[in-house]
């Protein structure tokens, strides 16, 4: 068989019939990671800023972190609408008398949210916003592998139909129906046997892995050692980190599926299902805020350039600046 089975003893929550599941908890080893690298910065540096500087910053990142990720979620990748006309919704954890928690969040939202946050404690504390982003960017990419394994062993987020070895079929993935010629075609590629079925769950690109590694693990260490020691100016780890995951995000969008109802709001090539990568100039919303990051970080990297800012106001003995 030229596929993998999801595991069957993986599941969301942590403890079957409690609502805490892993998902939540690699939110908080993200969140835990990132606070640990920025301290690791600051003690290296001997920087002025204290362990409850260090935790208020946080605290307001997450929080508008948390605010961000939520609304622009509910209130653009989601197609019902029920948000819009019931906007009360967005934050209340229930649905049909039992919690089920904040389901959907967006990363794009949550950059936002986050920045927003950074920018008003920074001018709060009279710190360089850009000098504190680039120890912040540095130790965002390692956090943000644990949200996408939280995604991996929810089982959602999952790529688009393929006949790679490594391909995984995963439990709530749509199925097709096998009179279909495409899915008979992939099912005898992989040596899947669907002989008595009249549907069929194939596999996907293991997207959320995907990411974990080249917009977590990788740019992490390409941001943490060669850009972090190489910099000459502040604002220029903040416009690689937009650059970097701007750029690779855009490509694993061609192997994730994109949002039901979403689909691709740029469609110049073929007409294709989301569930199937058929043109590489169909365009997904990700790929299009991708594009918009990679431009913001262009343009950041030109305006700190030129600005050539030292953020001297948070260095021990230092100047305001």
């Amino acid at each position: 068989m030229l596929y993998i089975t999801f595991p069957a003893w993986l599941k969301p929550e942590i403890i079957p019939g409690l609502p805490v599941r892993w998902y939540g908890l690699m939110y908080l080893v993200a969140f835990a990671a990132a606070y640990l690298l920025f301290r690791i910065q600051v003690k290296q540096e001997q920087l002025s800023i204290s362990d409850d500087d260090t935790s208020n910053l946080f605290f307001w990142m997450i929080l508008g972190l948390i605010l961000g990720a939520r609304i622009l979620s509910t209130l653009v990748y989601d197609t019902s609408g029920v948000y819009w006309r019931k906007p009360w919704l967005i934050f209340w954890p229930f649905s049909q008398g039992s919690f089920v928690g904040l389901q959907g969040m967006s990363y794009h939202g949550g950059l936002i949210g986050a920045v927003t946050a950074a920018i008003l404690y920074c001018r709060k504390k009279k710190w360089s916003f850009l000098f504190i982003a680039d120890r912040v960017m540095a130790a965002v990419p390692l956090g943000y592998t644990f949200g996408r394994l939280g995604n991996y062993i929810n089982g959602e987020l999952y790529g688009r139909v393929t006949t790679v070895p490594w391909g995984i079929v995963f439990p709530y993935a749509e199925r097709f129906p096998v009179r279909e010629e495409w899915v008979v075609r992939i099912a005898d590629q992989i040596g899947m046997d669907i002989a008595g079925m009249s549907a069929v769950n194939l596999p996907r690109h293991p997207s959320q892995l995907y990411e974990a590694l080249f917009e977590g693990v990788v740019l992490w260490l390409i941001l943490w050692f060669p850009v972090r020691k190489k910099k000459k100016y502040e604002g220029f780890i903040s416009s690689m980190y937009l650059i970097g995951y701007g750029t690779f995000r855009f490509f694993i969008e061609y192997v994730r599926e994109p949002d039901q109802g979403l689909d691709f709001p740029i469609q110049i090539g073929d007409m294709s299902p989301n569930y199937l990568l058929t043109s590489f100039l169909n365009f997904t919303t990700g790929q299009i805020l991708c594009f918009g990051m990679i431009l913001a970080g262009v343009i950041l990297l030109i305006y700190s350039k030129k600005r050539n800012l030292t953020g001297l106001s948070v260095r021990k003995g230092g100047k305001k600046g």
